[in-house]
């Protein structure tokens, strides 16, 4: 299992990744629409919780997944098999979303995140025949599956507020594993392919909302009292994921993991990102609710279940992207404007507020933008 060049040109996304990533739309849709459920029941913080632990596992096995890739992707029967067993752990997490949801009977979640972390120990270990990178790839092999087996204690051992609380320690023990096995030499990402990867996620994600939207009109469609509150929501949603989706593709994303540090606060950062454009299209489909009569939320509440993960993805985006590498108009539009849609709640109409805020910034970004002659550049 050789190593990828680093500077392979014209490196791109395998149809074998965008097959991979297909599970994971499987995955996110259903938290997220356990997410919407618990919010509109007003079980916020108990659904909040749930979305978060759920959340932590479909990305970090992304991010893995995608990180290995870049680095070994071979393509051989064998790499792809094994691809195919971590999306069937996939398709077995997603199973077992709802009962972590509702009964916090995470069994099912756990046995099919811990599917894919042994296939992919199975990989590093194939990778670690590679002498320049065997003792990061046997790193990798051992911190991964002695944390497999800490979650299957988890399950056994612990439950209630000690449960919660050790799963945040095995999510740091996960996190830690990279920070330990990339000392004893940095795997070879590829900046363009990595920074695409993410990409193809967040449109994935920002998916989920353009599926709220057109859910607004179907129900406009049942219910004609609601008829142009629903339409309206619906034309907002769309103009607002626009935007979040203009934003994210705004800056040249690959200039952001230019060392090993970097591409760890970028990966770890796109956690509040992804997990935020999830629950904007749960937080749609709350307001929905709330405009047919079917939510225990009052509308100030349902509002900031929209309002907030649009704030953290802006700012996201911005901390971990833009900042660094856009003038000072650009840097006080962003991040104001991330906050200002917070103040949606003060107006009468769902989302009016935030749709014209973010047209607003992108507007700014159009203006400060560079020219395609330098966008060119940049992206070289």
């Amino acid at each position: 299992m050789r190593p990828r060049d680093p500077n392979e040109p014209h490196r791109s996304a395998s149809p074998l990744e965008l097959f991979f990533d297909l599970v994971f739309v499987v995955a996110v849709s259903i938290a997220a629409v356990q997410l919407h459920h618990a919010l509109t029941e007003n079980h916020v913080a108990d659904g909040l919780l749930s979305y978060t632990l759920v959340f932590f596992a479909i990305w970090w096995a992304w991010m893995n997944f995608t990180w290995f890739a870049t680095s070994f992707d071979t393509d051989d029967w064998l790499y792809r098999t094994l691809t195919v067993v971590q999306m069937a752990g996939v398709l077995v997490l997603a199973a077992g979303v709802e009962t972590a949801f509702n009964d916090h009977n995470f069994t099912i979640v756990v046995l099919g995140y811990v599917l894919m972390r042994v296939a992919m120990v199975t990989q590093w270990v194939r990778a670690s025949r590679s002498s320049e990178y065997k003792k990061t790839a046997l790193t990798y092999a051992t911190g991964i599956a002695g944390v497999q087996v800490l979650w299957i204690l988890w399950l056994v051992l612990f439950d209630g507020t000690a449960a919660v609380i050790v799963f945040f320690v095995l999510a740091a023990a996960e996190m830690s594993v990279p920070l330990i096995a990339e000392r004893y030499g940095a795997t070879p990402w590829h900046p363009h392919h990595i920074t695409e990867r993410y990409g193809l996620f967040t449109l994935i994600l920002l998916g989920e909302s353009l599926l709220a939207s057109a859910n607004a009109i179907i129900e406009a469609l049942h219910d004609e009292t609601a008829l142009a509150p629903l339409i309206s929501i619906s034309v907002l949603t769309l103009v607002v994921t626009a935007s979040l989706w203009w934003i994210y593709f705004w800056p040249p994303h690959h200039r952001a993991i230019g060392n090993l540090g970097n591409s760890l606060v970028y990966g770890y950062a796109h956690y509040f990102i992804f997990a935020a454009a999830g629950a904007f299209s749960a937080g749609i489909e709350v307001e929905i609710d709330v405009l047919t009569e079917h939510s225990k939320l009052g509308d100030v509440a349902a509002s900031f279940t929209v309002t907030i993960p649009i704030a953290v993805f802006v700012l996201g985006v911005w901390l971990i992207a833009i900042r660094a590498h856009a003038d000072r108009v650009v840097n006080i539009a962003v991040p104001a404007g991330a906050l200002l849609v917070l103040l949606d709640p003060i107006i009468p109409v769902p989302i009016t507020l935030t749709a014209v805020v973010m047209v607003v910034v992108v507007a700014v970004l159009v203006a400060r933008g560079p020219t395609r002659e330098e966008h060119e550049k940049l992206t070289a």
